[in-house]
């Protein structure tokens, strides 16, 4: 087995662990993994020596351990919007009362990296930390219309289409022609596309050339607000997006071209 190989093993192990948002005996595992017993046993094992994982010997069950979180928190300092964006979503969600959301793109998902809840806050999905469809939520849409071609269409191949809801986009050129009206209009709408009752309005937040480093919404219920009411708060949206992007613009992770320039500045 390679070392990649074991790798990717190895982060889909810690992936199906997390997914049960529980400690999980080791057969509930097995059961729901398509390795061999003996390889995800071994697997199970390297990553509890490894605190990746934390085995109970009581109830028999793996969590995850206490080394993700370090390296969770040290991913959210170094690789994410969160620490710069921080500030500026404290202001908004305090001047509008309402849900403030702050994701990024992983892969062809979103990841929501900070919450601020309304004044009356209401259930939803996305808090900090869950990662979502890009194809039918309103940061989703605000970042995929303004990737470039080529990263919009293998990104577009790796949605899954799935229908959760009546309003939801279910095919590629159903969400085109939704991305072409985005980046016409400079925002984004989730109408009821991801949960029954939860609409949107979301921006991108681009640096150089457009680069697409995250995006914004704000959040509600149909039960309280409507997308007209939503839509009314957009400026404000679009001038948050626009500081948090002006904080960013030294931001170097992840940034190709400062990595490809470091590299030629020290000769590798």
């Amino acid at each position: 087995m390679s070392e990649g190989g074991t790798v990717g093993k190895a982060m889909t192990v810690l992936d199906l662990i997390a997914s049960f948002g529980r400690p999980v005996r080791f057969g509930e595992i097995q059961n729901m993994s398509d390795l061999p017993k003996a390889t995800l046993y071994r697997l199970v094992q390297t990553l509890t020596q490894q605190s990746l994982l934390s085995f109970d010997p009581d109830q028999h069950t793996y969590a995850l351990g206490m080394r993700l979180v370090r390296l969770a928190h040290a991913a959210w300092q170094q690789s994410s919007l969160a620490p710069i964006a921080r500030p500026f979503l404290d202001v908004l969600s305090g001047q509008l009362k309402e849900t403030v959301h702050l994701a990024q793109l992983d892969h062809a998902q979103v990841l929501y990296i900070d919450k601020r809840n309304a004044a009356q806050p209401v259930e939803m999905f996305s808090d900090a930390g869950k990662v979502g469809p890009a194809y039918c939520t309103g940061v989703g849409k605000a970042m995929l219309a303004y990737l470039d071609d080529v990263t919009l269409e293998r990104v577009l191949g790796q949605q899954s289409y799935h229908r959760f809801t009546e309003h939801t986009l279910c095919s590629p050129k159903a969400l085109k022609d939704e991305l072409i009206a985005t980046r016409k209009r400079g925002f984004a709408y989730d109408r009821e596309e991801h949960e029954p009752g939860i609409i949107c309005v979301a921006v991108p937040i681009l640096g150089p050339s457009d680069r697409v480093l995250g995006a914004m919404s704000i959040t509600g219920s149909t039960t309280r607000t409507s997308l007209d009411n939503l839509t009314d708060l957009v400026p404000h949206l679009q001038d948050t997006a626009a500081k948090i992007a002006w904080d960013a613009k030294n931001w170097a992770f992840p940034d190709r071209d400062a990595k490809q320039e470091h590299l030629q500045g020290t000769g590798t």
